[in-house]
């Protein structure tokens, strides 16, 4: 059974429906789909249906966004349930997003002469319900300069660009936590993406697993074959849950349902409550 345990809908800052997305993980051959979307798990009950309608295995999952001094470090949550931990931090993350939200836009008004207001990043949203997330102000911004998203992303709102904003950003620790007190699998997103030196990322995890990380995303669709193995052979030698996913969004930004192919172990299957 091959498995997409990173996909994200319009529950935050994908473009697709659950439908959508289960739909095209069973064209693409995926047996196990997991929809983690940013911040919060809004539309769980919608996901589910839809994924096993589609006659697929379903996953809960979501994806927090922290950070730490060397960068992006997102962690994945799975197999978890909405509780009072979870509505308290959910609702520090809508606070969180409107003021994040407010300082990027202050920023990009100001670097590129422009009058956007709140309401049109906040129209980026297919969900109004959803936390605000960064990638609707970069959204309703490229839209105004007539640019790629992701290209505006990179360029102006990426850790150390001008539009970017510290305000409000969890620590991975907080990450972590939130997830265990719904139950869940904290799990490392995208370690290959997390930025300075190596040995600086490297003493980064070292300090989530000791602080109580359950897993890597070792199989991702922008790990090298060289990176892929080194984080396996990492997780291997601490005893970790290794989890794969593409990071699938929408079409057009290199990034496919069910790819990189990852075939989930019985260990990994078994921690989430799946065999």
């Amino acid at each position: 059974m091959t498995a997409d345990l990173h996909v994200h809908s319009y529950y935050s800052d994908g473009a697709y429906s659950p439908r959508e997305l289960a739909l095209r993980a069973r064209e693409a051959g995926v047996g196990l789909l997991s929809v983690t979307d940013h911040d919060s798990m809004e539309g769980l009950a919608e996901k589910e249906a839809e994924t096993r309608a589609a006659g697929l295995l379903f996953l809960a999952g979501w994806e927090v966004s922290s950070y730490s001094e060397i960068g992006k470090v997102h962690v994945l949550g799975y197999r978890c349930k909405p509780c009072a931990a979870y509505a308290r931090f959910l609702e520090a993350r809508r606070a969180g997003g409107i003021a994040r939200a407010e300082d990027s836009l202050k920023k990009a008004n100001a670097f590129f002469s422009l009058s956007l207001s709140m309401r049109d990043a906040e129209r980026e949203r297919a969900v109004e319900s959803a936390p605000l997330h960064t990638m609707h102000v970069v959204r309703a911004v490229s839209k105004a300069i007539g640019k790629d998203e992701g290209e505006v992303y990179l360029r102006y709102f990426a850790k150390g660009k001008v539009a970017y904003s510290e305000l409000c950003r969890p620590a991975p620790e907080e990450a972590i936590d939130v997830v265990h007190a719904c139950g869940g699998l904290a799990v490392l997103a995208h370690p290959g993406r997390i930025g300075g030196k190596a040995g600086a990322r490297e003493s980064l995890m070292d300090g989530l697993v000791g602080y109580g990380l359950d897993g890597i995303e070792c199989v991702y669709s922008t790990h090298t074959a060289e990176e892929t193995e080194y984080f396996q052979a990492y997780a291997k030698a601490r005893g970790l849950l290794v989890t794969g996913g593409s990071d699938f969004h929408a079409e057009g930004r290199g990034r496919t349902i069910g790819r990189p192919e990852f075939r989930p172990s019985d260990r990994l299957l078994a921690a989430l409550g799946l065999r």
